[in-house]
C-alpha cells in the first residue's frame, strides 16, 4: 500500500467517508488515517465498516465505524451527532457511497443484437424502480451527506471530495442510469464548488476509470477467471493497456485534500483512467 507520498497532513482533522465498507472507499479511509486524520467509517453494512475501522486502529490510526444509510437524512443526522461526540466536527467529507443495479442495466450493448432474443433485457425493459434507485444512491447519496456534514465546515477550510466516474464524460454501454448519475455528480461538484467558494469549503471530484472490484467483476471476468469480451474492449481503449491498481487513486485524493498544495483548486474532476477518456480509438 502506498504511503503518503505527498506529505498531506490531516493531523487532528475529522474525516467522514461514506461507502467506506467497500474496497475503494475503505482504502480511502485508511489513506486519510495514515495522513493523521480521525476517520468516521460510514457504511450501510456495519460489519464491513467495523472491519475497516479495526484495521485502521490496528495500524495505530484513529477510526470509528458507523452504520449509515446515505438515502435517509434522519439517519445521517443521528450519525452526525455521534461523530461530533466521538471525534468532533467534520473537516473532510468523501462521498463514496454509490453503485449500479442489474435492474438498470441492459443485457446487450446494441439493440439490434438483442431485439430477437427471447428474454433479453433491452432498453425498453429497464425497470423504473431500478433506474430510480441508481440515481438516488449516487446523486441523493452524495447530496444528503453533504447537507448534513458540510455544516461543520463553514469558514473552516473544509474539503468535500465526490466520486464520479470516467463514464460521466463518455457513457458506457449497458449502464445508462449509472452513467447519467455519475455525470450528475460532476455537475453537482461544480455547483457545490461555486456555492461554497466564499465559505471556506473546496469541492472536487475524482473520476476513476477501470479498476476491478466486486461490483464489476462479473462484467470483466468469466466464472473460470478468463477475461470477457468487454475486458478486451476496455483494454484496447485504454492507452496504458491495463486496469488500474487501487492505490493509484490515492495520490489524487491526497493532493485534492491538501490545502497547501491545492488551495486554489475547486470544482474540478480528475480522471484517473490510464488515458481512456482521452483516447479516440484511432
Amino acid at each position: 500500500m502506498m504511503k503518503n507520498v505527498l506529505n498531506t497532513d490531516l493531523t487532528g482533522k475529522v474525516c467522514v467517508v461514506t461507502g467506506a465498507g467497500g474496497a475503494i472507499c475503505g482504502m480511502f479511509a485508511k489513506t486519510l488515517a495514515r495522513a493523521g486524520g480521525k476517520v468516521a467509517v460510514l457504511d450501510l453494512n456495519e460489519q464491513a465498516a467495523q472491519q475497516v475501522a479495526d484495521e485502521i486502529n490496528a495500524e495505530g490510526g484513529i477510526a470509528k465505524a458507523y452504520k449509515a444509510n446515505v438515502l435517509e437524512k434522519e439517519n445521517l443526522e443521528a450519525v452526525h451527532q455521534q461523530v461530533l461526540a466521538d471525534l468532533g466536527p467534520c473537516d473532510v467529507l468523501i462521498n463514496g457511497a454509490g453503485g449500479n443495479n442489474p435492474r438498470a442495466t441492459t443485457d446487450n450493448e446494441f439493440h439490434f443484437e438483442a431485439k430477437d432474443i427471447e428474454g433479453c433485457k433491452t432498453f425498453f425493459d429497464l425497470d423504473k424502480s431500478g433506474v430510480e434507485f441508481v440515481f438516488a444512491l449516487n446523486w441523493l447519496g452524495t447530496l444528503l451527506p453533504t447537507q448534513v456534514f458540510a455544516v461543520d465546515m463553514i469558514d473552516r477550510d473544509g474539503n468535500i471530495l465526490n466520486i464520479a466516474s470516467m463514464n460521466a464524460y463518455t457513457p458506457l454501454t449497458k449502464i445508462p442510469a449509472y452513467s447519467g448519475a455519475k455525470a450528475a455528480i460532476v455537475n453537482f461538484t461544480e455547483w457545490l464548488a461555486t456555492y461554497f467558494a466564499k465559505s471556506g469549503i473546496r469541492v472536487n471530484a475524482i473520476a476513476p476509470g477501470f479498476f476491478v472490484g466486486n461490483q464489476n467483476r462479473r462484467l470483466l471476468f468469466n466464472e473460470d477467471g478468463t477475461p470477457t469480451a468487454r475486458t478486451a474492449k476496455i483494454l484496447a481503449g485504454t492507452p496504458m493497456g491495463r486496469f488500474g491498481e487501487l492505490n493509484e487513486l490515492e495520490g489524487a485524493v491526497l493532493f485534492l485534500l491538501n490545502n497547501a498544495a491545492a488551495g486554489f483548486i475547486t470544482g474540478v474532476c480528475i480522471p484517473i483512467d490510464g488515458g481512456y477518456a482521452a483516447y479516440s480509438g484511432v
